[in-house]
């Protein structure tokens, strides 16, 4: 019997790098995920989010929900985690998240899917290697409701062949490089992928 030899496991690259990302493409994010009173009592405790709407069934019915609420915060991460394989997968540094919104409730027994619009893309002033992403990812319930909606930002350095990863993030948009969102008015690109 011989050793495993790492050096011999093929490695699949995965993501796309900075020059893939252009102003108005959209991802529609595969998986899915449905999210359990398990899945939101755990995030909950974990986070010490100690609001009695999403632990305690009686207090959510008495105050016009049908069970307990899944913390707005784990709707955040899930959506955000299912985008990951298509925009920041390749890697690069987390920039933070911006104009998030939480339109409507989640409860146990919800499935979450999600969908991305490319909003901006620029080179690092500062970093010329390094290219920034803005994205608007939309996250919807399985009657295609919107339920969240964080516009991230993130950016990557250049790797062996001179193109440049991405990871997503959100940080604080100057006036100079803030592309113009959701006016509200008709559906996104996502829910007219729907």
């Amino acid at each position: 019997m011989t050793g495993f030899d790492p050096t011999q496991f093929q490695t699949v690259p995965h993501g796309h790098a900075f020059e893939d990302f252009e102003p108005g493409r959209t991802f529609e994010h595969h998986w899915g995920r449905t999210l359990n009173e398990g899945d939101n009592s755990l995030f909950t405790t974990a986070t010490l989010a100690y609001n009695p709407l999403y632990f305690n069934a009686e207090y959510a019915r008495a105050n016009g929900h049908p069970n307990t609420v899944v913390n707005p915060f784990l709707v955040l991460c899930t959506v955000v985690g299912l985008s990951v394989e298509d925009l920041s997968e390749a890697g690069g540094p987390f920039l933070g998240i911006d104009e998030l919104t939480f339109h409507r409730p989640v409860y146990p027994g919800d499935t979450l899917t999600a969908c991305s619009e490319v909003i901006s893309t620029r080179e690092s002033a500062s970093q010329p290697t390094f290219g920034i992403v803005t994205w608007h990812t939309e996250g919807f319930n399985q009657h295609g409701e919107l339920v969240s909606a964080p516009t991230l930002r993130g950016g990557g350095a250049g790797n062996d062949d001179g193109r440049k990863p991405i990871s997503h993030g959100g940080a604080a948009r100057s006036p100079v490089d803030r592309a113009p969102l959701r006016d509200g008015r008709g559906p996104s690109p996502c829910q007219r992928a729907r």
